[in-house]
């Protein structure tokens, strides 16, 4: 458990030996990188430190993306004393200790406490019910962060009298900025270190959207550059690559490389090379790429090379991208690359987006001809004196659930879109399209 009072005036001496990302932690609102959609004018947060209300929040979202940075810019804002817990170590007994002492120094001497618990998820049901009563009583004003879905990991007595607030991962600029006040105000490097352009661009890509890391690595790479002098020492991208161990990929994600290399990656699960597809994967995780991004590529992909040659390969597909949504990056890397593994290696077949383009082509091109009447919505009055409906033939009354009737418009009878290789699963389905067909055309 750590306590800040921010009254008080002794905790500078202790800041010269604080990481660098610690010491720039913004001290209002207004200095928070990214967020955008949380802190302006108006914003349920926003309005809660500007009314000074009691809380109960929990903030949901990747790693480095400024949690406990709100909760402890909240806390200072509002002149609340700080009490950080830590739900990988710390139990009910932790936390009831806290509140008794929050409800202690409430009442003898006014004194409001913010309770900040990082990874919350982690609480048990029985830790999570231990704060209800601090919750509901505002003998605290409560903060929980979190990188899981709240909604599965948070009981909902407590959920439900609390705002749940989404942070999102920084964009490029927003690093850019953390990475220029560090080396420029007296609390961060003082003006003693400058980056190359190159070098700002590497630790930017390595971040990931993820602030503290991107300031850990600054921090790194001015050890490995060496001590400031009269004048500001250059940090070059190869002092980045020896402090993190992590090689400058080249990979520009709005130029040459990025389609270069997406282009690459999708046909190298084309040509079933699992081992090509995974390198090119793994270059686009190392540069930064969004890997959202990665996944609805793998989602199209696994139709549109893939589609009923195995069907399942677009369930893998959903289920990365769903895994990206949910944990993320370093974790989601493994689910991507299962994906990729199961697309390369599945039966291939174009059959799917043949079929849907050729459709397209035809309703483009006008060839839409009228519904055949039997066919028709025949539930409103009027509809059987026009004959919508006569003739029908319902399909579940018929061996095999087929009934011989016609379904496409007149003009396109024997138009024929979807064309199954003999390639995986489509083998089978192909012979069942060839057995449908005979009963449609009463064979």
């Amino acid at each position: 458990m750590s306590e800040t009072l921010f009254d008080d005036a002794g905790a500078e001496a202790a800041k010269v030996q604080e990481p660098l990302a610690v010491r720039m932690r913004p001290r209002d609102l207004d200095e928070v990188a990214g967020q955008r959609h949380l802190l302006g004018e108006g914003s349920p947060l926003r309005r809660l430190v500007e009314d000074d209300a009691p809380m109960s929040v929990f903030l949901w979202g990747p790693p480095g993306t400024g949690k406990t940075t709100l909760a402890s810019v909240v806390s200072r804002v509002t002149r609340r004393r700080f009490v950080e817990l830590s739900a990988v170590n710390a139990g009910v007994k932790d936390v009831r200790t806290v509140v008794d002492e929050a409800r202690r120094r409430l009442g003898m001497h006014g004194t409001r406490t913010l309770l900040f618990v990082d990874e919350v998820h982690r609480f048990n049901k029985t830790q999570q019910d231990a704060l209800l009563p601090a919750v509901e009583n505002r003998w605290v004003s409560f903060i929980g962060a979190t990188t899981e879905n709240p909604f599965f990991s948070v009981v909902s007595p407590l959920l439900s009298r609390s705002l749940l607030l989404s942070l999102e991962s920084l964009e490029d600029d927003d690093v850019r900025l953390l990475l220029q006040r560090a080396l420029t105000e007296e609390r961060g490097l003082d003006g003693g270190y400058v980056l190359s352009e190159e070098a700002v661009e590497h630790v930017v890509r390595l971040a990931g959207g993820d602030g503290r890391r991107s300031l850990t690595y600054l921090e790194a790479a001015a050890l490995v550059a060496g001590p400031a002098g009269d004048e500001p020492r250059t940090i070059t991208a190869e002092d980045v690559e020896r402090a993190v161990d992590r090689h400058a990929v080249r990979y520009d994600r709005s130029g040459d490389q990025h389609y270069d290399v997406i282009s690459a990656f999708i046909k190298s699960m084309r040509g079933s090379d699992p081992d090509a597809a995974l390198h090119y994967l793994a270059r686009m995780i190392e540069a930064g790429e969004d890997p959202r991004f990665i996944a609805r590529r793998l989602v199209v992909h696994a139709s549109e090379d893939v589609g009923m040659a195995d069907p399942t390969a677009l369930q893998t597909a959903v289920a990365a991208a769903q895994s990206v949504e949910l944990i993320g990056l370093p974790e989601a890397r493994i689910n991507l690359a299962q994906a990729v593994i199961h697309i390369s290696l599945a039966p291939k077949s174009n059959a799917v987006i043949t079929a849907i383009d050729e459709a397209m082509g035809d309703v483009r091109s006008g060839r839409a001809g009228a519904v055949p009447a039997h066919l028709r919505d025949s539930h409103y009055k009027g509809a059987a004196d026009l004959g919508h409906g006569k003739g029908y033939r319902f399909a579940h009354d018929y061996p095999g659930g087929v009934a011989p009737q016609q379904h496409a418009p007149e003009g396109l009878t024997g138009r024929e879109y979807y064309r199954p290789t003999g390639h995986g699963a489509e083998r089978r389905f192909s012979e069942v399209l060839a057995r449908i067909k005979g009963v449609l055309r009463g064979d």
